[in-house]
């Protein structure tokens, strides 16, 4: 039976690869790739020599089936991001799912993770963290997520642009300017940066250029106790908590029933305020 293997790459130094996943994609009969110019570097530094297929989120849903199709038919298929983990803020997701409903072998190859590898140096709590991916890029909507993820008492990480990070450190300190964030770029490189600090404090340092805005970020904030007087929806009305879930995907009974239960109320008194009865 074939085998999907999904294979971990460098996140920034070509060194960080293991054995196995360098033989693995020696093996595998394709490699598909979130940009084929990017997996050409590491194949030509490792001398690996299998044909590559361009996956990514613009083309997956076609490519999916495709992929299943060469499985199916004996090929052995190995998956890969541009760095790091695939599936992990990157694409996969569709093709694991469908290669799991064909009955098709899914296998893994362990490899380095930004979000990770930045915590483990970041001075910041360690033992329970959150992975967010990338935030919302509306600042109502960045905020929104962060009321609501930043009183958990858990470490946060995020992914971002370099475009975007000074907008994101802002929304931080709109929910809690004291809390403590660190910031990290060009990650097992050799200007790699770990800064740990208040918002205030990394902005001044992009603003004194100490901090670089180039290569991509990882936010890591840190988690604080729940605290009712800091609920995430505190400063929103009922209205705008049930619409809030709506935007969410969810139907506006559910919403109004996790309203309620996020602000202890009877489910009929946030009907009957929502609905104006």
């Amino acid at each position: 039976m074939a085998t999907l293997y999904l294979v971990g790459t460098p996140i920034g130094n070509l060194a960080d690869i293991t054995y196995r996943a360098v033989d693995t994609l020696q093996t595998v009969d394709l490699i598909a790739c979130e940009d084929t110019r990017v997996t050409q570097k590491l194949c030509q530094h490792y001398e690996i020599h299998t044909p590559l297929k361009s996956y990514h989120d613009h083309n997956k849903e076609k490519e999916t089936a495709h992929l299943i199709e060469l499985l199916q038919q004996g090929n052995d298929i190995a998956l890969v991001s541009d760095a790091g983990l695939p599936l992990i803020s990157d694409p996969g997701y569709e093709l694991v799912v469908a290669a799991r409903e064909a009955q098709l072998r899914v296998e893994t190859v362990p490899g380095p993770n930004a979000g990770l590898t930045a915590l483990m140096a970041s001075g910041l709590p360690s033992f329970t963290y959150t992975f967010l991916g990338f935030l919302p890029r509306k600042d109502k909507e960045k905020v929104e997520v962060l009321k609501q993820r930043m009183y958990e008492e858990s470490t946060l990480i995020i992914y971002e642009s370099p475009y975007r990070v000074k907008d994101s450190l802002q929304a931080i300190a709109r929910v809690d300017d004291e809390r403590q964030v660190a910031l990290g770029r060009e990650l097992t490189k050799r200007f790699e940066q770990i800064e740990t600090g208040t918002p205030k404090t990394l902005m001044q340092m992009i603003e004194r250029e100490e901090i670089r805005l180039k290569g991509e970020f990882v936010i890591l904030i840190q988690g604080a106790a729940p605290e009712a007087d800091n609920a995430w929806f505190e400063d929103l009305t009922i209205h705008e908590h049930v619409n809030y879930y709506c935007e969410q995907g969810q139907k506006p009974k559910a919403a109004i029933k996790q309203v309620a239960k996020d602000r202890q109320m009877k489910t009929g008194e946030v009907y009957d305020i929502y609905h104006e009865v």
